[in-house]
């Protein structure tokens, strides 16, 4: 069986790109959406999508991965690659991307669903900021 343990510090690396790329893709995706929209619409829909995403991440976004943090630092040195996320994470992940397709592929306008996803994406790329800050910490100690 393969072995596809590495230096647990990399699974900050591993998780805050995950975050981050999510974010990102959520992001451009809002944004694209906006900018297809009058200018009126995507600035309120666009301001509501970073009020949006200044609450998620601070209410739970936060929290979460501060939590993963934890799990990850609490690994030995040498820690499976895929333990970056929690067997939750892995699971909500499978329902979240066929809602978010789902989402993407219904009636509901885009310019509703741009604050969603601005939302979820901004939040998600600030919170991905906590583990390349606790990386970054580990190679300065």
């Amino acid at each position: 069986m393969l072995n596809f343990n590495v230096p647990k510090h990399w699974l900050y690396i591993s998780a805050g790109l995950m975050w981050s790329l999510v974010g990102l893709f959520l992001c451009r995706l809002a944004l694209s959406w906006l900018i297809h929209g009058d200018t009126t619409s995507g600035l309120i829909f666009g301001s509501f999508g970073l009020f949006l995403a200044l609450l998620t991440y601070k209410i739970s976004l936060v929290r979460i991965a501060e939590k993963n943090i934890q799990r990850i630092s609490s690994y030995p040195e040498m820690a499976p690659f895929f333990g970056f996320m929690s067997p939750r994470s892995y699971f909500m992940i499978a329902i979240m991307v066929p809602l978010g397709y789902t989402l993407r592929h219904s009636m509901i306008p885009k310019s509703y669903l741009a604050s969603m996803y601005l939302g979820m994406g901004g939040s998600l790329f600030l919170a991905s900021l906590h583990y390349y800050y606790r990386f970054r910490w580990l190679k300065k100690h």
